[in-house]
């Protein structure tokens, strides 16, 4: 409901009939639930001016807990006065109260519209109100004005016992959080950055390139926090607030923790330039936040006196965060070993950032099996001679090209995995090397003498 809608004595809830029979010029659009949804969560997201730990509350309201973050803007009542303005330049008419329980700045802020309630006050603002403000079912509403139970206050002053039993602990147990006898957990619909820098702008910034020049100094700050910690940044989050509104959000996962700004400047210039003309800055952006959501430690290294400063460790690890940055996290990749004897199962590709560091354990069993360098994305079906059904292969063809086996070990039978599948066959690998000095693995599907088609062959990797 909108004011013009309450100047015409419309109702939230009311019938189709009714309201037409009331305004019969009434145009009736069909909701959509999906884009108001977006709309609450691009204000979430521009909420985060104020404050980390913003929720969603229902379909139309956000709790932020603002706890620490009022000084930053002149006090409570400066704080809710620039947030009803900026609601109001966007066209939105906004309710807001702030109060010591989320409880009672929800009841306050939608019967009252505007007010700071003082700690220790909650009982007295709550006590007019009707019990509604507390967050109740309909059907509990219902029952406790049936036996004359009207306001919060109504309740309050009952004997407890007999109410919880007649109306179950729901009851109370709203009341309760409202007035700060029993604590009520906000979910906040992003995670809270372990540090975070931020500048707020006299005047918008409108080009990448003034964005940029504020990135580095943002990170120099967080370099100190760092410092103290002994740890570096391993995902960064850039926030981008637009004047009218919008919310601009770039992460970046890195490889390794850093802390160095030149560095992180140099990933964020990546992830902007790859962005191109699709970065709408809108009319600009008045304050841009710099945050790091996950740390890793990051303890000094020791250098000797002979030391040229090239460190092949930390150049690797630039230059795969600036390809991810650029082109996605997941273009370059590292092959992290698996536990399945199976060929194709046996490794699974992660993106650098996100791979698991592997022990020295796992790594000599890796590097033991007898396994090529390069395995097909799928076996390549093939035709093989051989002198003896079961024995190796002596000639085969493939991509019409013939080669001849002068060499060969297995086979080696591997199985399918009884406890993941039922209807694999066994397949016999045989590590084959041509004329030239060239190894293929081979494998032989099914077996000799079973009912049912042939055994087949099949190319399944190349060795170096």
């Amino acid at each position: 409901m909108d004011r013009r809608a309450e100047s015409l004595n419309l109702k939230r809830g009311m019938g189709m009939a009714d309201a037409r029979a009331m305004q019969p010029g009434i145009d009736v659009v069909d909701a959509d639930t999906e884009a108001d949804l977006r709309m609450l969560e691009a204000l979430a997201d521009w909420c985060d001016r104020y404050t980390p730990l913003v929720a969603l509350d229902g379909v139309d309201g956000l709790f932020l807990d603002i706890s620490g973050c009022s000084h930053l803007f002149g006090g409570e009542e400066a704080l809710l006065s620039e947030m009803l303005r900026r609601f109001n330049e966007q066209g939105f008419d906004a309710r807001a109260a702030i109060a010591g329980t989320a409880g009672t700045a929800w009841a306050v802020a939608r019967s009252q519209g505007r007010a700071i309630v003082t700690d220790g006050d909650e009982a007295d603002w709550l006590a007019p109100l009707p019990l509604a403000a507390l967050r109740l079912d309909t059907e509990v509403c219902a029952a406790l004005e049936a036996v004359g139970l009207r306001t919060v206050g109504a309740v309050m002053a009952v004997p407890r016992a007999p109410v919880t039993r007649r109306f179950g602990k729901a009851l109370l147990l709203r009341l309760d959080q409202a007035l700060g006898r029993i604590d009520e957990a906000l979910s906040p619909r992003m995670p809270v950055p372990e540090l975070s820098a931020e500048r707020r702008l006299a005047e918008p910034v409108t080009d990448v390139e003034e964005v940029e020049r504020v990135i580095l100094p943002l990170a120099g700050s967080l370099k100190e926090a760092l410092e103290r910690l002994g740890a570096g940044a391993l995902t960064l989050h850039l926030l981008l607030f637009r004047v009218d509104g919008g919310v601009i959000r770039l992460s970046l996962g890195l490889s390794r923790p850093t802390r160095d700004p030149e560095r992180i400047g140099k990933l964020f210039h990546e992830r902007l330039a790859a962005l191109g003309e699709s970065l709408d800055m809108g009319y600009g952006f008045d304050l841009i936040r710099l945050s790091a959501l996950s740390l890793g430690p990051l303890v000094p290294k020791q250098t000797g006196l002979a030391d040229d400063g090239d460190d092949n460790e930390a150049n690797l690890a630039l230059f795969i965060d600036r390809v991810g940055a650029r082109f996605g996290r997941g273009v370059i990749c590292k092959p992290i070993p698996v536990a399945s004897h199976l060929p194709e199962r046996a490794v699974a590709l992660f993106p650098t950032a996100e791979a698991p560091d592997l022990t020295p354990q796992e790594i000599v069993r890796a590097l033991q099996a007898d396994r090529p360098l390069r395995l097909l994305r799928r076996p390549e079906p093939v035709e093989v001679m051989a002198e003896v059904p079961e024995g190796p292969p002596v000639r085969f063809r493939w991509r019409r090209a013939h080669y001849r086996i002068t060499r060969s070990e297995g086979p080696e039978r591997i199985e399918p995995e009884w406890w993941l599948t039922s209807d694999g066959k066994a397949k016999d690998y045989f590590c084959a090397e041509d004329s030239d000095g060239r190894r293929y693995w081979l494998y032989r599907e099914g077996l000799y003498g079973n009912a049912g088609a042939a055994p087949r062959w099949f190319l399944h990797g190349v060795f170096a």
